[in-house]
């Protein structure tokens, strides 16, 4: 028998991570070192609170049967936080809605919202979920160029009008994966004011909101005037409170725009687990000391390897917040090409930049999850990497 996957599975290409794991177990196999810098899954565990809460609640009996929903409480939970870290009131029944985590959200999101042939406007290194998204709606993505010439940030008024007038949906992630850059206020205002202009709705991804080190706040996009009347903001608990596995994620804003979401969720799945539910309102609740101590751990590891790698000659995109280093290496090698080979020759692994969008070619993200002392020795494995090893 012959099976014929459908034609839009050409638009999903397989992951590099499973390469790059195989890769690196080569190594270990052969009793050499690895420093693992290339999925975004923090390495520091969940609070003892958060982690006790799950435990407790999974040992009970009644936790088992299906939530189809966020919980009261957990909705109550995002909207204090909210409250609490962002400065934004939002209605818990009719503003907020629960997602598995933001993975599920944003490729999920655009079917909502998206006609065949809608333009998507979104950013080019980007996460590749939004593309998955994109494509799963058969709209079209617009891309907007994140470089240097901009600061990292991408340029709204550089959207061709024909563009701006057919443009359904814009997103956004600010700091970003894989590219760092920090908004400021006026930036958000300009998007606001675009949104309106041509009727666009505005998703912003603020999975790094809480990692910022220069003492600004949390970056939500919805603390704008006007935001609410154009946009939602997807966020999650997996790498502020470092609950990636638990798969818990809400998208919150626009009442109408949250409603047509919750419409489509309803056909997708039958909610999450309870007790993970109640672990987040535990970590939610601490949110003001938990990210005191996340910024505090990530504002360092940036420190080190920013430096680090400045060092070596490498170009690092400013930054002053996120979770990920964006940088040029001084190598006259293709992208994937490139971190294959420090990989082999050092044990360091990161991502080919063009993973991320063809203007990634020549760069790599490399995630701060190792501990300082780790990365330390990841910089003095790099200084081994010789040009002429590499020409």
């Amino acid at each position: 028998m012959q099976f014929q996957q459908a034609k839009r599975m050409e638009r999903f290409p397989t992951s590099i991570f499973g390469e790059l794991k195989k890769a690196a177990a080569t190594r270990i196999a052969n009793g050499l070192p690895v420093y693992n810098l290339s999925l975004g899954s923090p390495d520091l565990p969940p609070a003892d609170a958060v982690r006790k809460t799950l435990s407790d609640k999974s040992a009970g009996a009644a936790y088992y049967g299906y939530t189809l929903t966020g919980t009261e409480r957990f909705y109550e939970a995002v909207a204090g936080y909210y409250k609490n870290r962002m400065g934004v009131t939002l209605d818990p029944a009719k503003e907020i809605v629960q997602t598995m985590g933001s993975q599920e959200g944003l490729v999920h999101l655009p079917l909502a919202f998206c006609d065949e042939g809608d333009i998507v406007i979104t950013t080019n290194p980007a996460y590749v979920a939004y593309d998955a998204g994109i494509h799963l709606a058969c709209a079209e993505p617009y891309y907007l160029s994140l470089d240097e010439t901009n600061r990292f940030l991408p340029d709204i008024a550089s959207i061709p009008e024909d563009i701006a007038e057919r443009a359904k949906l814009m997103i956004l992630n600010l700091p970003g994966n894989p590219v760092p850059a920090l908004p400021d206020a006026a930036f958000f205002e300009q998007v606001v004011a675009f949104a309106k202009k041509y009727n666009v709705i505005v998703l912003h991804d603020a999975a790094y909101a809480e990692f910022y080190f220069d003492n600004s706040g949390p970056k939500s996009f919805l603390a704008t005037p006007g935001a609410m009347d154009v946009g939602i903001e997807i966020n999650s608990l997996s790498k502020t409170f470092s609950l990636a596995g638990a798969r818990i994620a809400y998208i919150a804003g626009n009442a109408e725009l949250v409603g047509i979401m919750k419409s489509l969720k309803s056909h997708l799945d039958y909610g999450i687990f309870e007790p993970i539910q109640e672990a987040a309102i535990t970590a939610l609740s601490m949110a003001d000391e938990l990210t005191d101590e996340l910024r505090k751990v990530f504002s360092e590891r940036h420190q080190v390897l920013r430096q680090g790698l400045e060092d070596l000659g490498w170009k690092v995109a400013p930054s002053n917040g996120g979770m990920f280093i964006w940088a040029a290496y001084p190598f006259p090698m293709k992208d994937m090409e490139f971190v294959f080979h420090v990989l082999r020759h050092t044990g360091v692994v990161m991502v080919p930049g063009s993973v991320f969008g063809t203007e990634g070619e020549g760069f790599a993200r490399i995630a701060l999850v190792q501990d300082t002392e780790r990365l330390k020795e990841a910089l003095e494995a790099l200084k081994n990497l010789q040009p002429m090893e590499v020409g």
